[in-house]
């Protein structure tokens, strides 16, 4: 595997946690630089290094940060999500929008190959088609994370276009994951449930017991993520914004899953304004031009997913790290 210096923004989010470690397996922990926006405490710094603070909103340090690191790749995974930005649409417009062009043109202009940006199925709004939503359809989202991933995605696009950019992506559905908790979005009850499961043996969840979302398993997501940056170009009729599907469930399907290795376990529904978001996002979604174009093909479905978190988090659980 030849040599890549690689960037991951957003290092220590939901994803990032997990995408820098798959990466540093893979190319070797010198050539993978984690960075966040705020410095490490001494105490976590080994944990992390090779790591540099960015703030990608600020573009002077951005552009110093891609002079100075001379990346052949980089992983832009900083956002602001859903839920968290209908509470500051400002800043969640600067964040995720604003930060993806200095990104885009800080890759630009100091060579990088490769970018890696996530959209989203909040991209989608409640005129598209919730069942098998297609890779080419109605965007008019209804949330400002989704204007800003629409709004992205077709950036993206003009910088494959015009600068010849190699900037690929996924729509990503609902992430679930043993090892961050995620930051702030609408499908975050699908971790949040499997945590309080083992800890108290109850939950409340903030959306309606029939509400069925697209899901994917962490080891899905990052293992789509870097399967697609190594993809043949010549292969890929799109680039950015790949529909990506792995399971699709109702919370209550998913709180019936746990019930059947915790008898005992209670959920409750009680729906919150995340209801709304939920509710103008698909029920499932076609992939099949990933897996035409670069033979995508998850490994997890409800059942595994459900067992396999259960046994991660209960390991952590007795360990003390949970």
């Amino acid at each position: 595997m030849p040599s890549r210096k690689i960037l991951v923004t957003g290092a220590q989010g939901q994803i990032g946690t997990e995408l820098v470690v798959a990466l540093r397996n893979k190319f070797g922990r010198e050539n993978v630089v984690a960075s966040g926006q705020q410095d490490l405490p001494s105490e976590s710094r080994g944990e992390w290094e090779p790591f540099v603070p960015l703030d990608i909103t600020d573009k002077a340090a951005m552009a110093e940060c891609f002079e100075e690191g001379r990346f052949d790749v980089v992983y832009h995974l900083a956002a602001m999500l859903s839920a968290v930005g209908e509470q500051n649409p400002e800043a969640a417009w600067n964040v995720n929008l604003n930060g993806l062009h200095d990104v885009l043109e800080a890759a630009r202009q100091h060579g990088v190959q490769q970018v890696f940006w996530p959209s989203s199925i909040a991209v989608f709004g409640p005129d598209t088609p919730k069942e098998q939503t297609p890779q080419e359809t109605l965007m008019r989202p209804t949330t400002m994370y989704g204007v800003t991933k629409v709004a992205g995605e077709l950036l993206c696009d003009y910088y494959v276009e015009h600068y010849g950019l190699d900037v690929r992506g996924l729509r990503y559905p609902g992430v679930i994951s043993s090892e961050a908790l995620p930051g702030g979005g609408t499908t975050d009850y699908a971790v949040a449930i499997f945590y309080e499961a083992l800890r108290s043996g109850r939950y409340t969840c903030f959306v309606r017991e029939d509400t069925v979302l697209p899901m994917i398993y962490m080891p899905d997501c990052i293992a789509a993520a870097i399967q697609l940056m190594d993809a043949d170009n010549s292969r890929l009729e799109h680039h950015n914004a790949f529909n990506l599907a792995a399971m699709s469930f109702s919370a209550g399907e998913l709180a019936a899953e746990i019930r059947k290795h915790i008898p005992n376990f209670q959920c409750e529904f009680v729906p919150d304004e995340r209801q709304q978001y939920a509710d103008s996002w698909p029920r499932s979604i076609d992939d099949s031009a990933a897996r035409r174009e670069w033979d995508w093909k998850p490994e997890y479905d409800l059942a595994r997913m459900t067992a396999d978190m259960l046994e991660r988090l209960g390991k952590r659980m007795a360990a003390g790290t949970l």
